[in-house]
């Protein structure tokens, strides 16, 4: 389990509006964002910074509890380090070098069809790796979405760093050649879908990915794959089982948890550019997560469940921690789950994500910022490195997470700096890989077609 390759050892050592599109639609935004919004990004900016390991750089998956390291937060922190240099938090050098000592940390990492001792196979990362030795944690799977954020954050990196310089094109060749070692096509045991992952003890998962879900980006990275693409009819099979209809007055394509409507999101601009199934309805996938967005704040102030404190500006549903697995005075609660809430799936049991909200920004700035201003005033939420994963006043007369978690931290930070300048978006708007994804999906429209 804690094995690792002589070449990783010594690198460790070495390293130490509700119609039509949006794409012209204005969005209300103040010439200087109010300064809780600038704080809540630094801080979250801190968390990825100080908690990665020093010397693997993978980030945990928790903290402060001692946890494994989620190859997604990796890439969440891979986004983080390029806003922090953007916005003065670190110097451009010193992000490109954690960067690309990251990104040599992965690389060196052993690799192999074993159930123990390594990290990745096919190109492909496990969930959750050591802290130290970067090996697979326990038995955990090989996971397309989790290695698809982690390549999200490292395409982000590879169009960020675009100056003349040597460490900077080392940045984009190491990028490059992570992107390329991804057997996508393998990753069909079933085509056209994409299994969900991979398991050296008993093969694949049994499940495919299907919309519509958090899963949006594993397609388009899988159609831009530049050595293993997928074929087109991915798309269509994704968008196949997609379920429309209205939740608090917002007519929307449903999913309960709104990471669903936020993390392809963090990294594309889809105002203006649209697939045949959003053609068919007349608007894009930003305006969809906008009005999912809206349903979900409507749907806290009507409170049904009753659970205190609920509505206002207490509001945001999605996968995160909870008090636990019990029942009290008739009420169910749950550990780590996915709250959330749309037509026909109500998942709630009194626990508010502040990642919810505040991670909605770009589409509801508003009422993010509203949200975000009262949170952070409330008791033991807020704290050194941002929000606390969750809270929950209903349980117990109160009961607040212990615990940040890196999959949650990176859409805030993201998408905060995406509604302030729209830094991510511009910038994974050149990436090639991306945009190939795009069409080949059948994407047409707006900042497509002018690019």
């Amino acid at each position: 389990m804690r094995r690792t390759s002589a070449a990783f050892a010594a690198l460790l050592v070495f390293l130490g509006a509700a119609c039509q599109t949006t794409a012209d639609a204005p969005r209300r935004r103040a010439a200087a964002p109010p300064s809780s919004i600038d704080d809540l990004e630094r801080r979250t900016f801190q968390w990825f910074w100080d908690t990665a390991n020093p010397r693997s750089y993978l980030v945990p998956d928790r903290w402060p509890t001692k946890s494994f390291s989620s190859i997604a937060a990796v890439g969440f922190g891979l986004t983080a380090y390029c806003i922090g240099a953007e916005r003065g938090y670190v110097t451009r050098e010193q992000a490109r070098d954690r960067v690309l000592a990251t990104l040599r940390s992965l690389m060196a990492m052993p690799e192999g069809s074993q159930a123990s001792g390594v990290a990745q196979y096919r190109g492909f990362f496990y969930h959750f790796l050591d802290m130290e030795t970067g090996a697979r944690y326990k038995d955990v799977e090989l996971s397309t979405i989790d290695t698809t954020w982690l390549f999200a954050g490292a395409l982000f990196c590879q169009s960020y760093f675009d100056r003349d310089d040597a460490t900077e094109k080392a940045i984009r060749d190491a990028v490059e050649q992570m992107v390329t070692h991804a057997e996508w096509d393998w990753a069909q045991p079933r085509p056209p879908a994409i299994t969900m992952g991979w398991y050296p003890e008993k093969g694949f998962h049994t499940y495919d990915w299907r919309g519509y879900n958090e899963a949006m980006m594993v397609i388009i990275l899988a159609l831009g794959s530049p050595a293993h693409p997928v074929d087109p009819a991915a798309w269509s099979e994704y968008t196949r089982t997609y379920q429309w209809g209205s939740f608090y007055g917002q007519e929307h394509v449903l999913f309960a948890p709104l990471f669903g409507h936020q993390y392809t999101q963090m990294f594309i601009d889809f105002r203006g550019i649209q697939d045949a199934y959003m053609r068919g309805k007349g608007i894009d996938y930003f305006e969809n997560s906008r009005r999912a967005t809206l349903s979900q704040r409507a749907y806290a102030n009507d409170n049904p469940g009753r659970w205190k404190d609920y509505g206002g500006d207490v509001w945001g549903l999605t996968a995160c921690d909870g008090p636990g697995d019990m029942t009290i005075d008739s009420r169910t609660y749950h550990s780590y789950w996915g709250r959330g809430a749309t037509a026909g799936d109500i998942r709630d049991d009194g626990t508010i994500a502040p990642t919810a909200a505040a991670s909605s920004i770009a589409f509801t700035p508003d009422i993010s910022i509203a949200a975000i201003a009262a949170m952070q005033h409330y008791p033991g939420i807020y704290r050194q490195y941002g929000f606390a994963d969750a809270f929950n006043p209903t349980f117990k007369g109160g009961w607040g997470d212990p615990d940040y978690l890196g999959i949650d931290q990176g859409p805030i930070i993201a998408m905060i700096e995406n509604y302030r300048s729209e830094l991510v978006w511009k910038t994974m708007k050149k990436n090639p890989h991306v945009v190939r994804g795009l069409k080949r999906a059948g994407f047409t429209g707006g900042w497509l077609e002018q690019r």
